[in-house]
């Protein structure tokens, strides 16, 4: 192994030459590894479920014979306490002044409080534009509002996807203040009883379908010391026809003032009604696991690249007294399969060839139902965060034929692109921006719980750009199969670019920096990185 990185006169990295050991696909053993994972003996790979067993055992062992080191003490396997919460009230209604709508049609709430009953009661209604606390970008929705004990009702997305101006938040790009989770987590922080988003296609990405489907089953959520009370109380939806009655009988023009909102220095408005709601919940508490497995590096080992893949799915149903099982073999049995490989390859490098600092093969639970075990792993982690390089995260592969192009989630985000385009360059690649960056996939998958904490990241997803047909029919689907007659040309392609990105970043000094403000470099600044 021959690796060298060029250094200017400012100290500054230049382009790095890759010079890694020829990646080498073990094309049988991946298809193996798929073909076992999204078997219908593994039943969807469901958390808490015999898929899960199914699932740890098998990993656990192929960690085992690859040779790795637990990475969790004597363990591969680490604990994630959840709860799995059950909305037992299904017919429930939200009212709003004099008004009334039906759960499912045009509205859906649940909670992450572990409560059995959550409710409000005559708590007034306010809306405060896009519910952003931003200082970077000078925005503040909740500035001269008290809303402790309140409803609010939010937009989705951000002001930038809305305006589509690029000196507003980020244009067309989604930023994290866009996505429904942050929603939530700021009216917690502002004191809110309840938030409901108002839905709208073009800004969610996903139309009420997919809103309604995940608002009225079983949740999973981590447990704090303090039984998520900090949380918000209710996280609702409602959809945009039930958002212009409200605000009718308010006397506001809903589609109206939504424009007002887009404007900095938007003021908060009181809807001069009351909320009332209650949620009745079955509540029970388990143990998920995430699983994780270490190379040691030859010469830092105190120094760690991450490479992960979430292991779990959908499970499986019962439909018109049949079970459906939603096998996930492309989402993300090929994405743990790929580490797998990847193991493989770098567990067989000796020598120079060897990597210098420690590589963890990981694959996390829950990914599906919130990133959960990726959260509970960056929270407690089995090293500090300030000692992990990189996180580099695979959601789905491409099962198909090779592509001249490599997808790139978000844009100058950090310098860990530059690795990326520099693999995809030796292979006569190009690097392809995100078609679709109002969608935020960037803050969809496992790496976002550790940007959060610091640590940069990259994600590799193809799915639907490869093959539009998977997004239309097997995404989230019971025919997300595996096919025997997938040539695997793609996934040889990006493992081998991968393998480039770890090989270069074990066998160098670099800690990759964050590029553009935000709280993710603020954290990694506080580790002196």
């Amino acid at each position: 192994m021959k690796f060298r990185s060029l250094l200017g006169m400012a100290g500054l990295m230049l382009t790095p030459v890759l010079q890694a050991a020829p990646y080498q696909f073990n094309e049988q053993a991946y298809r193996n590894d798929v073909k076992t994972l999204a078997s219908d003996q593994f039943e969807g790979r469901a958390p808490l479920s015999k898929g899960e067993l199914l699932t740890l055992t098998y990993l656990e062992k192929s960690f085992k014979d690859i040779g790795l080191a637990p990475a969790f003490g004597k363990n591969f396997l680490q604990k994630v306490p959840m709860a799995k919460i059950t909305p037992l009230n299904k017919d429930m209604q939200l009212s709003m002044g004099d008004m009334t709508f039906k759960l499912g049609d045009d509205f859906i709430a649940r909670t992450e409080q572990l409560a059995q009953e959550v409710d409000v009661k005559d708590s007034d209604v306010v809306f405060v534009g896009y519910g952003i606390n931003a200082p970077e970008y000078g925005w503040n929705d909740y500035a001269g509002v008290d809303v402790k004990g309140k409803t609010v009702i939010v937009l989705v997305n951000d002001p930038g996807f809305a305006t589509q101006d690029p000196n507003v938040f980020k244009g067309n790009a989604m930023t994290y203040y866009g996505r429904w989770t942050y929603k939530y987590e700021e009216a917690a922080r502002q004191g809110a009883k309840a938030v409901f988003i108002v839905h709208e296609t073009a800004p969610a990405a996903y139309g009420w379908n997919v809103v309604a489907a995940g608002g009225t089953t079983t949740r999973f959520t981590l447990v704090d010391d303090h039984d998520n009370m900090s949380k918000v109380g209710i996280m609702g939806w409602i959809q945009h026809g039930v958002a212009q009655k409200v605000f009718a009988k308010a006397g506001i023009d809903f589609d109206q003032i939504k424009h007002t909102a887009e404007k900095p220095g938007f003021k908060a408005i009181p809807l001069n009604m009351k909320a009332n709601l209650t949620l009745k919940n079955g509540i029970e508490r388990a143990e998920s696991h995430n699983v994780a497995g270490v190379l040691r590096g030859s010469k830092y080992p105190d120094e760690y690249v991450l490479m992960h893949a979430h292991w779990d799915h959908l499970g499986k149903e019962m439909v018109d007294g049949k079970p459906v099982i939603y096998n996930g073999a492309v989402d993300n049995a090929s994405g743990v399969a790929g580490v797998l490989d990847l193991a493989r390859h770098f567990k067989s490098l000796t020598g120079k060839d060897a990597p210098e600092r420690s590589v963890v093969f990981a694959a996390f639970t829950a990914e599906e139902t919130g990133l959960i075990g990726a959260q509970y792993f960056a929270e407690n982690p089995p090293m500090p965060t300030k000692q992990m390089v990189a996180f580099l995260n695979i959601d789905g592969m491409n099962m198909g034929q090779s592509v001249d192009y490599i997808l790139r989630y978000g844009n100058g985000v950090s310098e860990l692109e530059k690795y990326m385009a520099d693999a995809a360059a030796k292979q006569g690649r190009h690097v392809k921006p995100d078609p679709r960056p109002q969608n935020g996939l960037m803050f969809r998958s496992d790496h976002f719980a550790f940007a959060k904490e610091g640590v940069p990241g990259l994600l590799f997803m193809s799915l639907g750009d490869t093959d539009p047909d998977y997004i239309a029919h097997k995404y989230h689907q019971a025919a997300d199969d595996y096919d025997p007659n997938w040539t695997l040309d793609g996934v040889k392609q990006d493992l081998s670019l991968m393998s480039d990105v770890i090989d270069a970043l074990t066998h160098n000094r670099d800690w990759p920096k964050w590029l553009e403000d935000s709280d993710f470099k603020k954290r990694r600044a506080q580790d002196d990185r």
